[in-house]
């Protein structure tokens, strides 16, 4: 089995993100930049303490970010966090690409 430097890292990472409305979130914060804790959840329409229990996981990921002014909570995704997961899936990619490459040479040049 091949290791990968930071395993347990990213592990973690991927095991935050593998629900679907944290993924939602994800895409959204970094697509919009920090939002209102009450404007997501009024976006997913669900409770605000339903919400934040996603958030309080991708904050322990440290896939995201909490900022408080006053009595209002921002989050904001963290794209070095969410690089990792990034940099992981595109070593995937080129694995499956060398892959790729070896038999289209097998089925186009025959095998040497």
């Amino acid at each position: 089995m091949v290791e990968y430097n930071g395993d347990a890292e990213l592990s973690r990472l991927l095991r935050a993100a593998s629900d679907g409305t944290r993924r939602a979130l994800l895409t959204q914060l970094c697509q919009q930049g920090a939002s209102r804790v009450t404007d997501l959840a009024n976006y997913y329409d669900m409770s605000l303490n339903a919400i934040s229990k996603h958030i309080k996981v991708l904050e322990s990921a440290g896939l995201v970010t909490r900022t408080t002014r006053g009595r209002t909570h921002w989050i904001e995704a963290d794209l070095a966090r969410i690089g990792m997961m990034e940099s992981w899936l595109a070593s995937l990619k080129s694995i499956w690409a060398l892959r790729l490459e070896k038999l289209d040479e097998i089925l186009n040049h025959g095998e040497n």
